[in-house]
């Protein structure tokens, strides 16, 4: 088998990624969605997203893709690494680049060894320890991959770090007022609550998804997308080209936008992209603060949504421990870490195994915090 590393995703075809595919891939992973991260501008070399994706080849044939950016920092990643480049750097040694296989900007798990049939995980492992060695690139680390490919990565001497994220679990529920029902009262009142707020200012809800979306929608969201970055004097990680690639393909990428509106003006909304069975809940914005807002537009209106087309899961992003009291669970989400000389391997084993402490304390703390009674936990 034939492997290569390629600098853009334009240099498949659409098609021929299409072939290795999976009917419940995730529309994060299409050659739509990489294309507008690349074509845009957002994920790039000169943004510290250098593409060099590794590609396999049988026959000639497309046959595997791993997502792979060489990077030289740690933005837009959401697996935080800075004391692991602090301590190298303190060593004497560069931290950067580093090789990542991650969707960019996207902490949503995903199939990362990309494959329509079953491929040896070594087939994508050692091309890419090859090209470490070669260039002197310390560290790769594969974040939010699907848990199928754990024992693989251990096996072939990745360390695990743990991690964790909330998502929502439809339970069959018929309307929203049964989802209540999984809540102690205290809790269903204090959720009605919330959403009265929404009402007694007279902010309504539209729903725009691929039926029914214009460009002067994604305009509109994108001023909302570009306040929340500008409130902490941060530039926004992705430009109106990628939304505008996301309009294009919107039939493949299946955006879906919720609209708070007043007075008829929209004045907040979410966007999520839904999957064969998940919604994933991505980014957000207003133009004025209003309370509970973030709540109904991030979570009520997704979980509504989900319930009302039979959507098992919903995803609204990693961190948070406020969505536990809303009705998402904790789960724990592993990244795997390659590094290639012991010393620092050791460091860092040693730094992921007390973490993990600390990640399993967090989680039996998340339990007692939960309002959802036992016997509708996940």
């Amino acid at each position: 088998m034939k492997n290569s590393f390629i600098n853009s995703i334009d240099k498949i075809s659409n098609q021929d990624y299409k072939n290795i595919l999976k009917d419940d891939d995730s529309p994060l992973i299409s050659h739509e969605f990489l294309n507008a991260l690349e074509a845009s501008g957002s994920a790039i070399q000169g943004n510290g997203w250098q593409p060099m994706h590794l590609i396999l080849e049988d026959d000639s044939n497309l046959s595997g893709f791993l997502p792979l950016y060489l990077k030289n920092n740690s933005h837009g990643e959401f697996v935080f690494d800075h004391q692991w480049s602090y301590a190298l750097k303190r060593a004497g040694r560069e931290y950067y680049p580093k090789l990542l296989s991650a969707i960019p900007f996207t902490p949503c798990e995903t199939r990362k060894f990309i494959s329509k049939n079953q491929i040896e995980a070594s087939a994508f492992i050692d091309p890419t320890i090859e090209y470490m060695e070669k260039n002197n690139v310390e560290t790769w680390h594969i974040l939010f991959p699907d848990e199928g490919v754990s024992e693989d990565l251990i096996k072939n001497n990745f360390i695990k770090r743990g991690g964790y994220r909330f998502v929502w679990n439809n339970k069959n529920y018929s309307n929203f007022d049964e989802f209540l029902n999984i809540f102690t009262s205290r809790q269903r009142k204090n959720i009605r609550t919330e959403r009265n707020k929404i009402l007694k200012n007279n902010i309504s809800f539209s729903i725009k998804d691929k039926q029914n979306i214009t460009l002067d929608d994604w305009k509109t969201f994108y001023e909302f997308y570009k306040s929340t970055y500008l409130e902490r004097m941060q530039a926004p990680y992705l430009n109106f080209s990628f939304f505008e690639l996301i309009h294009k393909n919107k039939d493949i990428l299946q955006p879906v936008i919720f609209f708070a509106e007043l007075n008829e003006q929209s004045v907040a909304g979410s966007l999520c992209f839904q999957g064969k069975d998940i919604l994933y809940g991505r980014h957000w914005g207003a133009s004025m603060m209003v309370d509970s807002l973030h709540f109904e537009c991030c979570y009520y209106q997704g979980i509504d949504y989900c319930i009302k087309n039979n959507i098992k899961y919903f995803d609204p992003g990693v961190q948070g421990e406020h969505k536990i009291r809303r009705g998402f669970e904790p789960r724990l989400c592993n990244s795997y870490h390659y590094v290639i000389k012991e010393d620092f391997r050791k460091a860092i084993d040693s730094f992921c195994i007390e973490e993990y402490k600390s990640i399993e304390q967090y989680l039996m703390a998340c339990e007692k915090y939960t309002p959802i009674k036992k016997e509708y936990r996940i």
